[in-house]
């Protein structure tokens, strides 16, 4: 054999050995391709494949055809991711209310305020406290009715405003009044969930006082709240004072109807001074006085408290107290102890809103050994109004007090009423 035809046997070989590896490679092929068929065939989302793209050379032209049952799969697929993501959309784009007033003002509102009879200790611990704040703070000394200080008396003397959560304190002593709760009655609020007295005023619970205000109902709601001072003057003679407002009727259902007005004070307007002489009375055990506010130092020497109406509220005291009291220590008020801590506070917060202006609420007073004092701060403004700062304020004053050693014996006043003068009310 001469070496041409060795050449030849040598090269039929190499021929052959590539046949064979593109064999290999094409079954292989095949049997990946058949696999992945069953694969999708057992999933429910089967596809024909054309087998002319096997032998193509190019795999551009490789042609995969879609069932009528695969096709009508992936449309339901693609509504559902269509609506999840609509869904996402609206949740990232939350609603927030637009204020309009300011939070902060930049001249003195204390301008034109007479303060000649005022104590001039509180006076001054309560415009410390009030800082630039468009609002005002009054203190009251609950077992006469004499108004200590009252800063910013344009706005404490004003129309009012809508007493937001503030109004729970007159809907519970409502419905204690009653019997339609004790503080250990709880309410169901929905499939898994109950709440008290306590807990309901310490944290504020809206649903419970609208339930509270269902069960009453609006004529009951109404004449409690006008024998706490609501809808009347609560001042004694005192200049500029405005009246604020109590609906004749409950307000309509789309507002809310009674249950609105109970946890929000829906369609009620209240004035610092009537909010002032409520408190003052819950702290003195029931006597609610005329407030007065003495404008010179005769006025002061000669001061004489004038009550308004008693109260049967007496054995009720101790079943809103410890709600009050958890507002400070665990609830909607406990920013008042970032300040104060070293007597007990028991208060109720207020927040809401009304055409563009925010109201931020808080009512209190301390309990302490050597007397008590009540204070109410009134904010409006924007979004840095509300009731939990109006807490921090009164928390402020009561240390301002503190420091200045006002919450130290002193001369008791008078608790006997006997000789007290019983002004019959005409307002």
């Amino acid at each position: 054999m001469d070496q041409w035809q060795v050449s030849c046997i040598v090269s039929s070989c190499k021929l052959r050995g590539r046949a064979q590896v593109r064999a290999k490679n094409y079954f292989t092929l095949v049997g990946t391709m058949l696999a992945l068929i069953v694969l999708l065939s057992a999933s429910g989302i089967a596809a024909s494949v054309s087998t002319h793209t096997l032998t193509s050379k190019s795999s551009k032209n490789q042609k995969v055809n879609e069932t009528a049952r695969t096709r009508k799969r992936m449309r339901r697929l693609a509504r559902t991711r269509r609506r999840v993501v609509y869904a996402s959309h609206r949740r990232r784009h939350r609603y927030y209310e637009h204020f309009t007033a300011n939070s902060f003002i930049d001249s003195d509102a204390t301008t034109g305020d007479s303060t000649a009879g005022e104590d001039p200790v509180v006076r001054q611990a309560a415009a410390d406290a009030l800082g630039n704040m468009n609002g005002t703070v009054l203190a009251i000394e609950p077992t006469s009715g004499r108004i200590l200080a009252m800063v910013n008396q344009k706005l404490a003397l004003s129309s009012g405003a809508q007493p937001c959560s503030t109004i729970k304190l007159s809907v519970a002593l409502a419905a204690l009044s009653e019997d339609l709760i004790t503080k250990d009655t709880e309410i169901r609020l929905g499939r898994r969930r109950r709440m008290n007295l306590t807990e309901a005023l310490a944290h504020s619970n809206n649903a419970y006082f609208e339930s509270l205000g269902r069960q009453l109902g609006f004529e009951k709601v109404s004449y409690y709240a006008h024998q706490f001072g609501l809808g009347e003057l609560a001042g004694y003679n005192i200049p500029g004072e405005q009246l604020g407002a109590y609906p004749d009727e409950e307000i309509p259902s789309k507002l809310g109807g009674v249950g609105k007005m109970c946890s929000f004070g829906e369609g009620v307007s209240m004035t610092p001074l009537q909010l002032g002489a409520m408190v003052s009375a819950i702290a003195n055990g029931g006597t609610l006085y005329y407030l007065q506010h003495p404008t010179t130092a005769d006025d002061v020497a000669n001061f004489q408290p004038r009550v308004k109406r008693h109260l049967d509220i007496a054995s009720l005291i101790p079943e809103i107290s410890d709600g009050m009291a958890g507002a400070v220590t665990y609830g909607t008020a406990r920013s008042v102890r970032l300040n104060f801590n070293e007597e007990e506070i028991l208060g109720k917060t207020g927040t809401c809103s009304k055409d563009g202006t925010r109201f931020g609420w808080f009512a209190s007073y301390a309990k302490t050994d050597v007397g008590r004092i009540v204070t109410v701060v009134f904010l409006q403004g924007g979004r840095p109004t509300y009731g939990p700062k109006a807490a921090e304020i009164a928390g402020h004053l009561y240390r301002n007090l503190y420091d200045h050693n006002f919450f130290i014996a002193r001369p008791a006043v008078p608790t006997n009423t006997a000789d007290v003068k019983t002004v019959e009310t005409t307002q």
